[in-house]
C-alpha cells in the first residue's frame, strides 16, 4: 500500500529504497496551508505524511533487496567514493541576494511561498533585496538560513543528485541541525519551519532583553578560555551587573571557539585578547548570546512548538549539536532542540564523532564537497 503511493513522491531516478523525503516538500506544505498553518496536535491525523509514505516505501524496498555488498549483522554497505555527507550552515551565513540563484530550480519557489505562509511576510523579498538590516535580526535571518539552505538542496539534487542519493550521514550548526532534520525525513518542511519561526522569535525576544553578543576567538594551543571567561565575569561584576554571562558556546574546531555572553564581557575580552593568547577576535553579526543560559527564556516557547508537531526517527544518521551523537529516536530530537538553546554548539566534536572508527572497521562514507 505504501509502496503504491511511493512515485508520486519520489523524484525520477531515485530508488524508493535510498530517496529521502526532501523532494516530496510539496506533499507536506499543501496539507500544512490546508489546516491555516496550524500546527498538528500529537498523534492527530494525518499518520501517512510525506516522510511516513517514504518510509514505508524504504522499509519495503530494504526487505526486497538482496544487498550483494553486506556489512556485519547483513546491513547494505556503500563503498567510500560512493557516500557522502551533507552539512547545513548556522546562522550568520545569510547575505543580501541569498537564494536569488536558486529560484530557476524547481520546487524552491515553493518553498519560498510556504513559508510566505508559514511566517506571514514575504521572505523571498527579504533574502533576495533587505535591507540589510531587517535580515540580520535574528527573527528573520534563522528561517532565511533554514528554507535558503534547503533550496540550495534543491540545486543539488538537480546537479550533482548523487550526491543527495548516496548521503549517509547530515548535520547542522545551530538552525542548520533543523535543516538536516528536515532533509533526512524526521519533520515536514512546513511544521520544521513553525518550529523556526517560534524559535527565532523567542531567541530575539531573549535578545533584546539582554545587551548581549557573541565573539569569534582564533586562538593558540595556549589560549586559556576558562580563565578568559571567568576574568571577563569578574570584569562584568565590578560593574555592577548581576549574574554575568561569559562562556565557550562554540567549538569550531582545534584552535577555535566562540564566546556569548554580555557585551561588557566580550568587550573585556577584545580589550585584553593577547592576554589570553588570542589571536584573533571578531564580534558575530547576531544579536544575542546564543546556546549560553541568557537564551533561557526561549525554552518554553521552544518546547510548545516541538510538542505540536510530529517527529520522527531520522531516516538516516543525524547529528545532535549538543551530545555530538546520532539522534535515536522523537524523544530525544524534541528534548535536546531544546537544550541546544543553552548548551554550546559541540561542531568539532560532531565532526569527530561522524568520521572516526573503531578499531579494525572500514571506512564507511568521506565527505562531499558540497557544504549546504
Amino acid at each position: 500500500m505504501a509502496t503504491s503511493a511511493a512515485p508520486r513522491l519520489l523524484p525520477p531516478g531515485l530508488s524508493a529504497g535510498r530517496a529521502l523525503p526532501f523532494p516530496a516538500l510539496r506533499l507536506s506544505a499543501r496539507r500544512w496551508l490546508s489546516r491555516g498553518g496550524a500546527p498538528r496536535p500529537p498523534g492527530a491525523g494525518e499518520a501517512a505524511s510525506a516522510a511516513g509514505l517514504l518510509r514505508d516505501a524504504a522499509a519495503a524496498a530494504a526487505a526486497e533487496d538482496e544487498a550483494p555488498r553486506s556489512g556485519p549483522g547483513g546491513k547494505a554497505r556503500r563503498a567510500p567514493e560512493e557516500a557522502s555527507v551533507l552539512l547545513f550552515p548556522g546562522q550568520g551565513s545569510q547575505f543580501v541576494g541569498m537564494g536569488r540563484g536558486l529560484l530557476r530550480y524547481p520546487n524552491v519557489r515553493e518553498l519560498y511561498r510556504v513559508a510566505e505562509g508559514v511566517l506571514g511576510y514575504d521572505l523571498l523579498g527579504l533574502c533576495c533585496q533587505g535591507p540589510g538590516a531587517q535580515l540580520e535580526r535574528t527573527v528573520h535571518s534563522q528561517p532565511a538560513v533554514f528554507v535558503s539552505s534547503l533550496a540550495a538542496v534543491e540545486k543539488l539534487h538537480q546537479e550533482q543528485p548523487r550526491v543527495v542519493e548516496s548521503c549517509v550521514v547530515a548535520a547542522g550548526f545551530s538552525i542548520g541541525e533543523y535543516a538536516a532534520l528536515v532533509f533526512a525525513g524526521a519533520i515536514d518542511y512546513a511544521e520544521a519551519l513553525y518550529a523556526v519561526k517560534v524559535r527565532a522569535e523567542a531567541m530575539q525576544e531573549a535578545s533584546e532583553a539582554v545587551p548581549s553578543g557573541m565573539l569569534s576567538v582564533i586562538g593558540r594551543h595556549n589560549s586559556n578560555y576558562v580563565t578568559a571567561c571567568l576574568e571577563a565575569r569578574e570584569y562584568c561584576k565590578s560593574l555592577g551587573i548581576e549574574n554575568p554571562v561569559c562562556e565557550v558556546s562554540n567549538y569550531l574546531f582545534p584552535g577555535s571557539r566562540v564566546i556569548a555572553g554580555h557585551l561588557q564581557a566580550l568587550e573585556f575580552l577584545q580589550q585584553n585578547s593577547k592576554k589570553y593568547s588570542f589571536v584573533r577576535v571578531k564580534m558575530l553579526p547576531v544579536s544575542g548570546a546564543f546556546h549560553t543560559q541568557l537564551m533561557e527564556p526561549a525554552m518554553g516557547p521552544l518546547s510548545e512548538a516541538l510538542n505540536s508537531i510530529n517527529i520522527q526517527k531520522p531516516l538516516i544518521p543525524v547529528y545532535s549539536n549538543v551530545e555530538n551523537r546520532r539522534y535515536t529516536e522523537p524523544k530525544q530530537i524534541q528534548r535536546l532542540l531544546v537544550k541546544q538553546l543553552v548548551s554550546p554548539v559541540k561542531w568539532e566534536q560532531t565532526m569527530h564523532a561522524i568520521y572516526e572508527r573503531k578499531k579494525g572497521s572500514k571506512t564507511q562514507g568521506k565527505c562531499s564537497t558540497v557544504l549546504c
